[in-house]
């Protein structure tokens, strides 16, 4: 198990169990956590509602090891989840892992792994509570997220009203530039390639964005205008977004003019950001959030969301099942 070699080397040879020892020793909590790994279950505090959601990542889908370092993957694992919570403008409280990998898999890519999954738990301000290993055929983790309320009601998708302002926090199109230069064979700019391994999250945002009285919000992991247009059906709303309002960052600038993509079309369809968007009633959105267009009323066979007025003509974002579906 040690870098010199002095003992288990690969998973099949450490075994199961030894191999949870070493992942959930010394976790920290909070005092949120009234019961910690080494049950069959954690225990919370929530003092009220909870939010629940789960993500998978599957090696060859939203990660590969000739991409990503071990301590990538485990970080990223805790963003993609943690958002889905922020999203309903919940504070995070705790995840649980779920973990499969082959039984070939060297020890020291999944501590290295666990060590990102903690540093990204610490920027979450969340607790590993624990979770469940098992052989598999590629590395997968499963990851339950948990957060509260703190007495508020959920920020549901369906809520946007017309005359609603449109907000972002976050960044976008970052982790499609990094993931379209990676595709290419190559390794920048570094901050759009960090961008696609670990997605910048922007924590605490979807509380303030609660407390601030916005109408509905949607963690940003498919692409802007195809999870506005989850906001805008359940909402029965058309979302406009306004490409002047909407920044393009000088790293997407350079590898629009190096791939000969329209840097726009990475913001506007581009996923695994995870920024957030929101719309609020007019002169709500708070400081940090930028106004990039605004909601109004759907005609019955209207689109739900428009660019600058008009129907997207491309594919608004990313479907797992979709025909030749790739991250």
């Amino acid at each position: 198990m040690s870098p010199g070699g002095t003992g288990p080397t690969t998973l099949a040879q450490l075994g199961e169990f030894a191999l949870i020892a070493e992942l959930v020793r010394d976790l920290p909590a909070s005092d949120d956590v009234l019961l910690g790994p080494g049950d069959d279950g954690a225990v919370l505090d929530v003092g009220g509602s909870v939010v629940v959601s789960t993500d998978v990542l599957v090696e060859g889908v939203h990660f590969r090891r000739d991409w990503s370092g071990p301590a990538d993957v485990g970080r990223k694992a805790v963003a993609v989840n943690v958002a889905d919570v922020e999203a309903m403008g919940a504070r995070p409280q705790g995840i649980v892992v779920g973990f499969s990998a082959p039984g070939d898999t060297e020890v020291r890519w999944v501590l290295d792994l666990a060590a990102g999954l903690r540093a990204e738990c610490d920027a979450a301000r969340v607790n590993l509570l624990g979770g469940d290993t098992t052989r598999g055929r590629d590395v997968t983790l499963s990851v339950t997220a948990l957060g509260t309320l703190d007495g508020r009601a959920p920020v549901r998708r369906d809520g946007a009203r017309p005359g609603d302002e449109l907000a972002v926090v976050g960044r976008l199109g970052w982790a499609a530039a990094g993931l379209l230069v990676l595709s290419r064979g190559f390794r920048s700019p570094r901050a759009v390639v960090d961008v696609q391994r670990v997605p910048q999250v922007p924590y605490g945002q979807g509380a303030v964005a609660a407390r601030a009285g916005a109408t509905s919000m949607v963690d940003v992991s498919d692409g802007l205008l195809a999870d506005l247009g989850h906001v805008a059906r359940a909402s029965g709303v058309v979302i406009d977004v306004r490409t002047g309002a909407v920044a393009i960052d000088e790293p997407l600038q350079t590898v629009g003019a190096a791939t000969r993509v329209d840097p726009l079309l990475l913001v506007l369809t581009g996923g695994e950001d995870h920024a957030l968007a929101a719309t609020f009633p007019p002169g709500r959105v708070p400081p940090g959030w930028t106004v990039i267009g605004a909601v109004g009323a759907r005609q019955d066979d209207g689109p739900g969301v428009t660019v600058d007025g008009a129907p997207f003509a491309g594919v608004p974002g990313f479907d797992h099942f979709r025909p030749g579906a790739r991250r």
